[in-house]
């Protein structure tokens, strides 16, 4: 079996290159093909050196992407001339327009069947205001052989406002929910059940950019209200500062401390110091940082309806918050305190649920079924 990744996002996340060495370990051949705009230049976290099997190509301009067609027609046009499609038993596109549409096109004219994923940014950006591209994106889920959800608040989101009711039991039933794994690094360096010296004296955590769709703004208004009723927070904000007017109206608040970008190394001990991770983005596809804080006994606060959310019962690891109400981000950190001692432990076993050994499987599993589902394909 040989898969080809359609993934325009690979260097957004270390996810896309730790599940393409995930399915190398297990023995199945797959490609990535990364399409980019000319002169793109990679954060500079994500310059790590590129394998033999990623096909990087940038192969449209920087004002083609402002035209849905004429950028992803030159995409299939390149991809076309870069790699021999027929040789592919299945494509996994990594997003739903812009991978999707490909993988559609490549289906249509070689008969490869293709996985599709559906990331946040099909959800808050491409449905939400592209509207004249909806009936392309229902296309594309209509074509597609499966459909992959990080999370189950994603799945009910696209049903619910975007999927007209004739369409949804089809879609549905080929819809799959698989969460994204983390680092190993962090399963083989589990930290131990955290417990509370002092319910009123907590250090909350952050970790990732500081940028708007972060929200730090309003988790400083949650500790702000918590200081008012007596808790002693320190709240340590570790990151990037991609939006400096964001960190200019925090970054001298007494009770901030703020990190520059460190390595996992030097992170995980910042992780076991601290009590709580706090992250209410006003969008996430998935969030890794979650899981990696959890594997260090931290319990999480996630924004309800977005990618963490659902991946465990509401005070099994943490509470999904109202990402808008900074009361109820506040209320949530004072509910985890109640159940610290609990909730610290099962983030400790449940965190293996992000471990990319078991993921895998369900993927390979995937592909084998559409493998022979698809076998009449005259390739």
């Amino acid at each position: 079996m040989k898969i080809l990744n359609i993934n325009s996002y690979y260097f957004s996340s270390s996810v896309h290159k730790q599940l393409q060495s995930a399915l190398h370990k297990q023995g199945i051949e797959s490609e990535t093909y990364v399409p980019l705009t000319m002169n793109y230049v990679p954060r500079e976290e994500c310059q790590y050196g590129i394998e033999d099997d990623v096909q990087i190509s940038e192969c449209y301009g920087k004002f083609d992407r402002y035209i849905f067609h004429i950028k992803h027609y030159k995409i299939l046009r390149d991809i076309k001339q870069c790699i021999n499609l027929e040789d592919f038993d299945c494509l996994h596109a990594h997003s739903l327009f812009s991978n999707g549409f490909i993988a559609m096109k490549i289906k249509e004219k070689f008969g490869v069947p293709y996985v599709v994923a559906v990331r946040d940014t099909d959800l808050n950006i491409f449905f939400k205001y592209m509207v004249h591209l909806r009936r392309l994106g229902l296309k594309i889920l209509q074509e597609a052989d499966k459909i992959i959800f990080l999370s189950e608040p994603y799945k009910d989101f696209l049903n619910q406002k975007y999927i007209p009711r004739k369409l949804r039991k089809e879609l549905l039933a080929k819809s799959e929910i698989i969460s994204n794994g983390i680092d190993h690094f962090w399963l083989t360096n589990k930290g131990c059940t955290k417990y509370l010296e002092n319910n009123k004296a907590l250090k909350l955590i952050y970790v990732g950019g500081i940028s708007k769709r972060k929200n730090i703004g309003m988790t400083v208004k949650a500790v702000e209200t918590l200081r008012n009723k007596g808790y002693e927070i320190i709240f340590t904000i570790i990151g990037k500062i991609v939006d400096k007017f964001i960190f200019d109206q925090i970054k001298d608040l007494p009770f901030i401390n703020y990190i520059q970008p460190v390595t996992k190394e030097e992170l995980i001990q910042i992780y076991r110091d601290n009590d709580i991770f706090i992250m209410p983005s006003i969008t996430e596809t998935f969030g890794l940082v979650y899981a990696e804080a959890m594997s260090q006994g931290l319990p999480v606060v996630y924004t309800r309806g977005q990618g963490f959310d659902g991946q465990f019962e509401e005070g099994e690891v943490g509470y999904s918050v109202d990402c808008f109400d900074a009361d109820d981000i506040a209320n949530k950190v004072v509910d985890i305190i109640n159940s610290y001692d609990n909730q610290s432990n099962k983030c400790i076993k449940l965190c293996n649920k992000f471990d990319w050994d078991n993921i895998i499987q369900t993927y390979i599993e995937i592909y084998h079924n559409i493998e022979k589902m698809n076998n009449g394909y005259d390739k």
